[in-house]
């Protein structure tokens, strides 16, 4: 399996990208220090709109601070108990402030583009959950989300040695609870452990995924750090394909077309296209803990 980078572009005035998702002609992605969600045309990248997620009075220098932001670190396309058809947000859970999420309504194909409404959701209850599921002396830190046809999918990034894992939530039920919390918050049914790959004596921590054709992609991407907190120097990203049955996963190192490795910081995925069969074209998203990120076309040769 290979992974290389086709171009990369600068995306100005979006801080922190930490999510991607194509639906349609548009990728929306999310920031986990800004209080908007982030609309480009998914087949030029240029910017299209933006959407606001909620008020606050602490954006004024272009990104939160770390110790108020919310941490918006996972995205995926979810249809509401109502039948709603949106994106689920959802923060990293990695302190108290840190478990809300959003939905974000999208409009019908007929109606006019950009979401409809957002609805602020408490996940508090949801994340004690699977705080219970953790190993002693981890801390909650969730980076990805994706969805299967009854599964949501909330994967851990574990830092300091730990195991990287999955959550694998009844999307009703999660999705039930979220939307009317008189409902119980689901306990998971399944959680996975993962293998990750390394580099310089670091191991990589989960940054996305996707679920696409019956395949979970992922992205992990690996800092010099062991706080899930604070940031770390960067030393590289991969992309990968997890097998939920077999409970393994495959990672290639993603590399520029001359075959240098890449030394930034993946934060999530989306197939753009099928090139042919194992070949897909993939947007990646990066962020490089000062405030700027890059959206990357990718392919991905299975």
């Amino acid at each position: 399996m290979t992974a290389t980078i086709l171009s990369e572009n600068v995306l100005p005035q979006l801080p922190s990208a930490s999510g991607v998702e194509i639906i349609g002609p548009t990728a929306y992605l999310v920031s986990d220090d800004a209080p908007l969600l982030y609309l480009l045309d998914a087949a030029t990248l240029a910017p299209v709109g933006q959407v606001q997620l909620f008020e606050t009075s602490d954006f004024g220098s272009g990104r939160i601070p770390k110790a108020a932001k919310p941490d918006l670190e996972s995205m995926a396309a979810v249809v509401s108990p109502t039948g709603a058809a949106g994106l689920l947000l959802c923060g990293s859970g990695s302190q108290p402030n840190r478990e809300t999420g959003y939905f974000v309504g999208l409009p019908a194909a007929d109606a006019p583009a950009g979401p409809r409404f957002v609805q602020r959701l408490d996940l508090s209850r949801l994340y004690a959950q699977l705080r219970a599921r953790l190993p002693a002396g981890a801390t909650l830190n969730l980076e990805a989300a994706a969805t299967t046809a009854t599964e949501l999918l909330l994967l851990q990034r574990t830092v300091g040695g730990g195991p990287a894992l999955l959550f694998a939530l009844p999307l009703d039920a999660t999705l039930a609870h979220l939307f009317e919390p008189r409902w119980p918050a689901p306990a998971p049914t399944r959680v996975l452990s993962f293998a990750l790959p390394a580099l310089g004596g670091y191991v990589a921590g989960f940054s996305g995924a996707t679920h696409v054709a019956g395949q979970l992609l992922v992205t992990a991407s690996v800092e010099a750090t062991t706080s899930a907190v604070a940031d770390g120097a960067v030393l590289g990203s991969f992309v990968g394909v997890v097998n939920l049955a077999t409970q393994t996963a495959t990672f290639a190192r993603l590399a520029w077309a001359d075959g240098r490795a890449y030394l930034g910081k993946v934060e999530g995925l989306a197939v753009r296209r099928t090139l042919g069969p194992g070949w897909l074209e993939l947007l990646l998203v990066t962020d490089d803990d000062l405030g700027g990120s890059t959206a990357l076309v990718a392919e991905l040769r299975l």
